[in-house]
């Protein structure tokens, strides 16, 4: 019977010092992830990237080194088993931050993040460290890098558009925003309005008034060419007192 003492169990196969290390790695560069996502004040910000990164690099070290004291003879074990399970459970709590409000889907950024932050660490833990780190690099460069890229393309490519609109209720004003939108030649592919009571539906809105209780909200989708001016266009008319740009990043 082979016995084992504490320092045995501490420096055992595959806890040497270049596994602390990925583990390391994954936290840093999960982290990373994170705290993009917490200054951006998403429901998965810092811990919760940093946890998913690290358990990830931890599954992936356990599936690397963990079965050595039962291989040999007839046991033959595949490690990509463990990597396969990872990317399905990350899948369900990705899942758990996507909703839908009033007929828009939001948080599929930060989903994707999640599932990212995941593979990192899997990356991380498998000791594949410089492919980690440039799948951080080019996180950054498509939260940070694209919008401002997609904000310069031509007017007049079609695209569609999510507004929230708030305007003076019982003057036709939404009757005045339709008949634009048609004379902008702007296909209307979304209306809802706000539920009874809220005028706030996503916290990126300001708060209206009290004073003027007369105000109501409406979710606009629009599609069609020049759709990126619709705020503008749409917000000079009289009645509406604030449009609000709703997408993706929003959530």
């Amino acid at each position: 019977m082979t016995t084992y003492d504490a320092w045995d169990l501490l420096t055992g196969p595959g806890q040497g010092v270049l596994q602390v290390g990925e583990l390391v790695a994954a936290f840093g560069l999960s982290a990373l992830v994170g705290l993009e996502r917490e200054l951006r004040g998403k429901s998965a910000g810092l811990r919760t990237q940093t946890i998913v990164g690290v358990s990830a690099a931890l599954m992936m070290l356990v599936s690397k080194y963990g079965f050595g004291d039962v291989l040999g003879g007839d046991v033959v074990l595949d490690p990509s088993r463990v990597a396969a399970q990872i990317v399905s459970g990350v899948g369900f709590l990705g899942a758990g931050l996507i909703i839908t409000r009033q007929g828009a889907v939001r948080g599929l950024t930060t989903a994707a993040a999640v599932w990212e932050t995941a593979g990192i660490g899997m990356a991380a833990g498998a000791g594949l460290v410089l492919l980690a780190v440039v799948v951080v690099v080019l996180h950054f460069a498509v939260v940070l890098g694209l919008p401002p890229l997609l904000a310069r393309l031509p007017g007049r490519i079609p695209g569609s558009q999510r507004l929230h609109v708030m305007y003076v209720d019982g003057h036709g004003v939404l009757r005045q925003v339709l008949t634009e939108c048609g004379r902008q030649h702007w296909t209307v592919t979304g209306l809802a309005a706000d539920p009874p009571g809220v005028s706030d539906i996503t916290e990126s809105i300001n708060a209206v008034d009290p004073s003027e209780p007369d105000q109501v909200g409406v979710v606009l989708t629009l599609s069609g060419s020049g759709v990126r001016d619709a705020a503008r266009v749409l917000g000079v008319l009289d009645g509406v007192t604030t449009i609000t740009v709703q997408d993706e990043e929003a959530e």
